[in-house]
């Protein structure tokens, strides 16, 4: 796991249900491309902080991906206000992409 976090078991939770918001372009689900790059939960507050990336800044798609990780996470953790944002630092590229993705996209 690359992701940055403060908690360690969300964040695995978390993850998990990231796994089903796909890239429509690419057919891969957004934490097997590397494009989590931080998820934060600040308890006191009920926050969930979600830095994330595209695989381009001029991706068509990105406002959908942005809901569905939005989305996702509002639904495991519905107790929860979510902050995501998308960041181009660091620029993704493709060695970001998991293994699993990798054998996926036939890498």
């Amino acid at each position: 796991m690359n992701e940055i976090t403060n908690d360690e078991e969300k964040c695995r939770l978390a993850l998990g249900v990231l796994k089903f918001v796909i890239d429509p372009e690419i057919g891969l689900n957004v934490v097997d491309l590397g494009l989590i790059y931080q998820l934060d939960f600040d308890e006191n507050n009920k926050k969930i902080f979600c830095s994330h990336t595209l695989t381009t800044q001029f991706c068509p798609m990105g406002e959908s991906i942005n809901d569905g990780i939005t989305n996702a996470l509002r639904q495991t953790f519905p107790d929860y206000e979510v902050d995501a944002q998308i960041t181009f630092n660091p620029p993704w590229n493709s060695q970001k992409i998991s293994e699993e993705g990798r054998e996926f996209l036939n890498m």
